[in-house]
């Protein structure tokens, strides 16, 4: 398990369905997904999206951002995993394979 200043160090996954029927609704999805790579998120799969946070409290900042810039419309869900869950993920392929997520490197300040 990693630790980052006596903090336990997490992951937030977001999972979202947004419509994209409208010109709005598109707009809408778009803005959203902007504002996950913005705020560090990396996608894992379509309408998936990692982030790994420093501590829980880190976490929490980044869910109330998350939760402030959700579309009205569609569903978005937050999910938050150690990394020791995380890293007990299974990852099927198919013909196709990409590397998978790695956590950052962690620098230490004293």
């Amino acid at each position: 398990m990693a630790f980052f200043g006596g903090y336990r160090t997490v992951w937030l996954i977001v999972l979202f369905d947004l419509p994209t029927t409208t010109a709005e609704e598109r707009t809408d999805y778009r803005h959203f997904r902007e504002f996950l790579l913005d705020d560090g998120y990396a996608m894992i799969q379509y309408s998936v999206y990692a982030r790994h946070c420093a501590s829980n409290e880190n976490a929490a900042v980044h869910m109330s951002r998350t939760q402030a810039c959700i579309p009205p419309d569609g569903e978005v869900r937050v999910l938050s995993m150690t990394d020791k869950q995380f890293g007990r993920m299974n990852i099927f392929h198919g013909r196709i394979r990409r590397k998978a997520e790695q956590p950052p490197e962690q620098v230490l300040l004293l």
